[in-house]
């Protein structure tokens, strides 16, 4: 990968600084352009007519690391020719914004995928193609040539991408294209989606600025490291220098320099753009205004579409004849496709795919769209688990014969209790710590980027194998899904996997199981690559409250590591309000993340998980329901978020109580008397643990694991109780907290399987048990 990337971006730069600033180029000068992209693929010596720019390039990409130049007098004397290299090159950021607002605007899950798979095809497939990357570049340059594009067409080659990964794309490309290949950019979201919010921004660097970042005009006025140093070591630093350079906790001042003087800064820079433009404000160039997005026009006497924002254009033959607008249409037919339901598709090409006028013109027509569950069955192909995998039941399934959910329904359906799903929204930690570290030049951005897209995608899937084999549907009753019952599934619905983002749905007894399963694999693939690991060490009996054994690998660490929201509710559930609950577990998660590494050193995953059993639960926000609702004093009668080795310590809990068979109403009981107080806790705790037949096993695997109090002298019980101190504040007096897990564990209870018993005998016993 390392001599493929240098060969990548010493071929881009060459080019760039080979195309020059102009907007058409001679033929002759194109076929010399064209040289330079061949002859550094097959590693040859270029032409002598364009040796001096490859070799300027070349020069650029191999300055070590270690280089840092104390005045800029150094640099100069070091790096005379590119010093003196005034040929700007151009870099262009952008991709999708707004994006929740378009994927989740829709209620139906069908709409949903259609959306996300529509935004995943334009920025993995659409956007490279204008590069003569992909399957659809062909396409793509004929899109360019008819939308007054065309001279893109000569000027990018796939060499000039450094990252399209993760819902956004950064590439170089020839200076004089930087505004027209933005505003392309935009128009291809829009051509395709007609109401996705988009942008993309330019701007051109002298070749120095991409390894030393921003540089003045002339370089000498560059406030560089010296002086850097003297300002800030005055009495009375400049608050705006000093703020301009504290991006970490670093306190070395050289160090510091240096972490922000690097290609990070040509990034960060086109970061604020592109923020500036999404705002809606205007640009300093010639471009057109992003002040007024796509609109629809609507009226009061006109029949409206699904959502409720467009006016409908057609009338549909699908079940209840339901009447689409353009954009929604193109999301329905986009989702059908992804799911491979060919049985419902005749409906587009009726009425949307033409429309007669004076004669017949081709519209907007839908392209294949490779849906995640082909891509996870290319993955159990290469990983050698396609056999284990269609083992279900004590039978051998025929993969051809294993269809996708097409509903929630039916996620729903094959869950333990049936009815019930849960949503995981994954995303990573410590990104932007580790590339303001350790990530300055354009080519550790494409490799890094290819890095963590490989480990999200890994993660999932070996997640989905491992926990998310066939099931099998039945007691459908809804005559949309009837004919489906006998039908053996894959029981997930991938939303989407960008970058090191995740969203999906999943049955409910597997959620938990499969958010940990995930951050604890990406920490793992990210590890297969050099450069990932923290040799910090922390303290596990500071970090976790489960104590029953300790995690086997903190004495080093990932600096990567993922946090998660996990939402277990109806299948009935609106979508949106479930995303957006979801949305605010994965921020409670992400702030234990945040604040474990502050204190102790924690680099590792975090989860926050809530079961809704009715939509009316929580009235407000999470957080509020649980400091008004679940607190009472210095009581807290919640224990979320976890650590991922305390979740996997609360799992097995929950195992142990189903083992011990813990009646379930003394469950109820005791978690009803929680609010009495602590002591009336712990005393009905003990009468009932006492009475237990397998008293010993919950002793073992519930108090000594979670309870024990953290002063070695003190020999009590705290069961159900964990105490913990908060640290020390001017504001606040210290004052034990005590939480307990009591609650959690009642909420999993019905939705675990017992290791010995498959969801399906187990479904229909377990569902009474829930409405309690």
């Amino acid at each position: 990968m390392i001599n493929n990337s240098r060969t990548r971006t010493i071929t881009a730069l060459a080019w760039c600084l080979a195309w020059g600033e102009k907007h058409n180029l001679v033929q002759d000068k194109l076929t010399t352009l064209y040289q330079i992209q061949q002859e550094l693929q097959k590693r040859q010596d270029v032409p002598e007519s364009i040796k001096s720019v490859v070799t300027k390039a070349k020069r650029l990409y191999d300055i070590s690391e270690k280089y840092a130049p104390k005045t800029l007098k150094d640099l100069e004397k070091d790096y005379q020719d590119l010093w003196k290299e005034n040929t700007r090159i151009g870099l262009v950021y952008g991709g999708a914004t707004k994006i929740k607002q378009y994927v989740f605007e829709a209620a139906k899950i069908n709409d949903i995928r259609g959306a996300s798979a529509l935004l995943d095809r334009i920025n993995l497939d659409d956007i490279p193609g204008f590069f003569g990357e992909g399957k659809r570049s062909q396409r793509m340059r004929d899109w360019l040539n008819d939308n007054q594009f065309a001279e893109l067409r000569q000027a990018l080659i796939p060499e000039l991408i450094i990252y399209s990964t993760g819902g956004s794309i950064l590439a170089f490309c020839p200076a004089a294209f930087t505004d027209k290949l933005a505003n392309a950019i935009e128009k291809r979201y829009t051509h395709e989606t007609l109401t996705a919010n988009s942008c993309a921004v330019g701007d051109t660097f002298r070749l120095l600025e991409f390894r030393f970042g921003l540089l003045q005009n002339p370089i000498e006025n560059t406030l560089w490291l010296e002086e850097y140093k003297k300002k800030q070591s005055n009495p009375n630093p400049n608050p705006i220098i000093k703020a301009y350079f504290d991006q970490s906790s670093e306190s070395d001042l050289e160090k510091k320099f240096w972490q922000r003087k690097n290609f990070n800064e040509l990034v960060g820079k086109l970061a604020n753009q592109f923020t500036h433009r999404r705002n809606g404000n205007t640009s300093p160039t010639e471009r057109p205004s992003r002040s007024y997005p796509p609109m629809f026009e609507t009226h009061p006497y006109l029949q409206r579409d699904e959502t409720d924002n467009r006016a409908a254009v057609a009338e549909t033959n699908l079940p209840r004849t339901p009447s689409f607008s353009d954009p929604l249409a193109r999301k329905v037919i986009v989702g059908q496709r992804s799911k491979r339901d060919r049985l419902r598709q005749g409906w587009y090409n009726k009425n949307f795919g033409f429309r007669r006028l004076s004669q017949d013109y081709e519209l907007w027509q839908p392209d294949n769209v490779r849906s995640w569950v082909s891509k996870f069955k290319l993955f159990l192909k290469k990983s050698g688990s396609k056999p284990e995998y269609y083992q279900a039941l004590n039978q051998t399934l025929k993969p051809y014969k294993v269809t996708e959910a097409f509903s929630l329904r039916e996620i729903g359906n094959v869950s333990t209790p049936r009815g019930f799903v849960g949503y995981i929204y994954a995303d990573g930690n410590n990104m932007g710590g580790y590339l303001r570290q350790h990530i300055r030049t354009p080519e550790k951005y494409r490799e890094f980027s290819i890095q963590v897209l490989n480990a999200t995608q890994n993660s999932v899937y070996i997640a989905l194998k491992k926990h998310l084999q066939p099931r099998q549907l039945n007691h459908l009753t809804d005559p949309d899904n009837a004919y489906r019952n006998g039908q053996w599934i894959y029981p997930f619905e991938i939303i989407t996997i960008g970058g090191d983002d995740v969203l999906l749905i999943v049955p409910a007894d597997k959620a938990l199981d499969i958010a940990k399963t995930i951050g604890e694999e990406f920490e793992r693939e990210i590890l297969k690559s050099p450069g990932f690991m923290a040799n910090t060490p922390y303290d596990p009996e500071k970090v976790h409250r489960y104590q029953g054994e300790n995690p086997s690998e903190y004495t080093s660490q990932c600096e990567l590591s993922m946090s998660a929201g996990v939402l277990i509710t109806a299948e009935n559930t609106p979508i949106y309000y479930a995303e957006e609950l979801t949305n605010q577990l994965l921020k409670s998660s992400k702030k234990l993340a945040k604040d474990l590494k502050r204190d102790y050193n924690y680099y590792g995953g975090t989860v926050d998980f809530l079961v809704l059993k009715a939509v009316t639960m929580i009235a407000s926000n999470i957080k509020d329901f649980r400091e008004q609702g679940l607190t009472k004093g210095n009581l807290k009668f919640y224990a979320a978020p976890y650590t991922l080795h305390e979740l996997g310590g609360l799992l097995d809990t929950v195992q142990a109580l189903k083992k011990a068979k813990f009646p379930k109403s003394q469950l109820y009981q005791i978690r009803s008397l929680l609010e009495r107080g602590k002591h009336t806790a712990i005393l009905n705790y003990r009468y009932f643990r006492v009475r237990l037949q397998q008293g010993d096993k919950l002793e073992t695997d519930f108090e000594e694991a979670w309870c024990q109090p953290k002063d070695e002298n003190n020999h009590g019980n705290l069961a159900p109780w964990m105490s913990k101190k908060p640290k020390k504040s001017d504001a606040e007096i210290e004052k034990t907290i005590y939480e307990t897990i009591w609650r959690d564990l009642v909420d999993l209870y019905p939705f675990l399987v017992e290791d010995d018993q498959t969801p399906t005998n187990q479904g229909e016993q377990q569902e009474q048990g829930l409405r309690q």
